[in-house]
């Protein structure tokens, strides 16, 4: 008799992972929105501090990171919540706050973690289509919101599609949405967001009891191999909730201690932050003279739409535009695996890096333009 699993097992998808892990050779890794810079030096020499302490558990209560966050955001430590990554945070929301009879809210194409929390839970999951910007589309989302409706998540930026909506927009609707639901504004990227100047929603916790903001470490701190993401709360009970369905030691000691050193060094990743811009606002530019439409990105990559072919469906133009490309050493995300065919996701590297990815896509586009 084979091994008999729950059923939720079967409604789980998987996380549609790159496909540059475990490929030899030199690749230029656009797919996953990492930061193409290193951790700063001395974020590498806390690393090195704590590796002889890693006979011991890592602080469980996270205090030492929660009090450097609380003094960033002047916001009380009981208000912020740590965890491995913030997909951990995500995850453990959705345990929290979903079950049977709940309903949950989000605009699609999203971040590909959003359809677990329903899979997992049991509850239903409305997925609303983004506007015809590729931004999430508020009102809409405002008018689907029920007695059931337990949990919201506004990807701002969001996830693939690189758009934002200003903090002005994000206040309006958080007007529409009643108490009982818990809102959830995904900030991984909120760095890169030059239309609320990096701040994000922060202003917009105290008017609102029923708001978290997710942020990261990954992205443009360049932690990405260390999993270590916060939120923001807007009551300790979220947090408390957070933390009664999770595992004890949920973020380790080198990510706690590398987290809390690079807060130390806000202004040389702003500069991080401002190269990554630069080459984001180069890049579309040229990108349209090229004829590519791409969205209005607020964070650190792009969403590229492919021409139309005379033969090819969307999927097929996109799957070997992505084929050809990794054939000359670029790796970067297809849009069928998040959400939407005919697209590319295209995370910003450096300025060489990027040049490598347009003249490959050049050649890859002029090639299958011509021979479909």
């Amino acid at each position: 008799m084979a091994v008999e699993f729950a059923k939720r097992i079967a409604r789980l998808p998987r996380y549609p992972a790159a496909d540059s892990y475990g490929n030899a050779g030199e690749l230029i890794l656009l797919a996953s929105n990492e930061s193409p810079y290193p951790p700063l030096q001395e974020v590498r020499e806390a690393i090195a501090a704590g590796l002889g302490e890693l006979n011991r558990y890592p602080d469980p209560t996270n205090a030492a990171l929660r009090r450097r966050l609380s003094e960033r955001y002047d916001l009380p430590p009981e208000q912020i919540a740590i965890g491995n990554g913030s997909c951990d945070i995500l995850l453990a929301l959705g345990e929290a706050l979903l079950e049977e009879g709940a309903e949950l809210l989000y605009g699609w194409p999203s971040f590909s973690m959003y359809p677990h929390l329903a899979a997992a839970s049991g509850a239903r999951a409305i997925e609303v289509p983004l506007d015809e910007e590729d931004r999430y589309d508020l009102e809409r989302i405002a008018a689907e919101v029920t007695v059931a409706t337990r949990l919201v998540l506004i990807c701002n930026p969001n996830n693939p599609t690189s758009t934002a909506h200003p903090r002005e927009r994000l206040a309006a609707f958080l007007e529409r949405i009643p108490t009982h639901v818990c809102v959830v504004i995904d900030e991984a990227y909120c760095e890169y967001n030059l239309l609320d100047g990096g701040e994000g929603a922060l202003p917009l916790l105290e008017a609102h009891p029923n708001l978290v903001l997710l942020r990261t470490f990954s992205k443009a701190y360049g932690l990405c191999g260390l999993r270590v993401g916060y939120a923001l709360c807007s009551s300790p009970r979220l947090v408390e909730a957070l933390n009664q369905v999770r595992q004890p030691f949920f973020c380790n000691a080198l990510a706690q201690r590398a987290a809390e050193e690079a807060l130390n060094h806000v202004d040389q990743i702003a500069e991080r932050v401002a190269l990554t811009i630069a080459e984001r606002e180069q890049m579309a530019g040229e990108l349209a003279g090229d004829g590519l439409r791409v969205a209005d990105s607020q964070a650190n990559f792009c969403w590229l739409e492919l021409p139309s072919h005379p033969e090819l469906e969307p999927a097929e133009l996109e799957r070997r535009t992505v084929q050809r490309l990794l054939a000359q050493g670029v790796v970067v995300r297809a849009g069928s695996a998040l959400g939407r065919a005919g697209y590319l996701r295209v995370t910003y590297g450096t300025a060489e890096e990027n040049e490598r990815f347009r003249e490959a896509l050049r050649t890859a586009l002029a090639e299958l333009l011509k021979k479909g």
